[in-house]
């Protein structure tokens, strides 16, 4: 088994988690409020889908969850530790918490860098915008079993950290 594909091509309006979206608009609200008006900026971002595929097949939901992703060239000029071998390792080995790695794609026309996913900014969109805007944008690749469970597994790891207020004490021998 020397190739185990990450990725196929999906098309149309069902969207699973694992879905990456190309410029999805997110409303990001403004920190004030001003007379009960508030202002809100649209940023694009590249994004891949969260909420669970079960619950987007069923329509259980109204709100989508996404976290954008970003070419692992354009995540370097974020921390120089990323740009280092040791802080590449880090993310393949997933210990870099908030972040995941997902491979390169190969799949002609939607070739793609190694992608950072970005667990620590997540953002809903309505189910309805997402599926319109899916099927606006035609083909898209989607991330297959088992890395889309690894995706989900490593967001999982990293919500439900706990910090602990008195930690036990480093062994000394």
């Amino acid at each position: 088994m020397d190739k185990y594909p990450w990725y196929e091509i999906a098309s149309g309006e069902e969207v699973w988690q694992g879905d990456i979206i190309d410029l999805c608009p997110i409303v990001v609200p403004s920190h004030t409020i001003e007379l009960g008006i508030v202002s809100a900026e649209v940023i694009e971002y590249d994004v891949v889908v969260m909420s669970q595929t079960c619950d987007l097949v069923q329509r259980k939901l109204d709100l989508v969850l996404v976290c954008p992703i970003w070419h692992l060239s354009e995540f370097e000029n974020r921390s120089d530790f990323f740009k280092s071998k040791k802080g590449k390792e880090a993310l393949r080995r997933g210990n870099t918490t908030g972040y995941h790695l997902l491979n390169k794609c190969e799949i002609g026309g939607f070739e793609t860098d190694y992608l950072v996913v970005d667990f620590r900014s997540v953002y809903s969109v309505p189910f309805d915008f997402l599926i319109d805007l899916a099927e606006r944008r035609g083909e898209r690749l989607r991330l297959l079993p088992p890395y889309r469970e690894h995706l989900s597994q490593a967001f999982a790891r990293f919500f439900m950290r706990v910090g602990l207020p008195v930690d036990i004490p480093p062994f000394k021998r």
